[in-house]
């Protein structure tokens, strides 16, 4: 008798996801938290694709993004691999520095006190 080990079963291929590491979603949730508490945002969603990691912030939970946090780390010896972009796609800011790239968010914040 010949006995054979059972052959794998051939399943889909693993494909590489972008994905944001601690430290970066360390920055981009203490954004949230601030926002949140301000009251200009309430929900987010986290996407990761195979070229793109995407964070999107909405102010209402049934619509459009307000802002999608995008990393694309084919861009970052370019035009830097981080990049904020608005409701109708304006990039609003793009660099290699995330801290950099999400201050035009934080602009939001302030406002005049009258």
């Amino acid at each position: 008798m010949n006995v054979q080990s059972p052959t794998p079963f051939p399943g889909p291929e693993v494909q590489e996801k972008v994905a944001f590491d601690r430290a970066e979603l360390g920055i981009i949730l203490g954004l949230y938290g601030r926002m949140v508490a301000a009251g200009e945002w309430r929900d987010y969603a986290m996407s990761f694709l195979k070229d793109v990691a995407i964070f999107s912030v909405f102010r209402h939970t049934a619509e459009h993004p307000l802002y999608r946090i995008e990393k694309r780390p084919k861009l970052r010896g370019r035009q830097g691999q981080y990049a904020v972009v608005a409701m109708d796609g304006r990039i609003l800011k793009r660099g290699a520095d995330l801290k950099a790239v999400l201050r035009v968010l934080d602009r939001k914040l302030i406002r005049a006190v009258e």
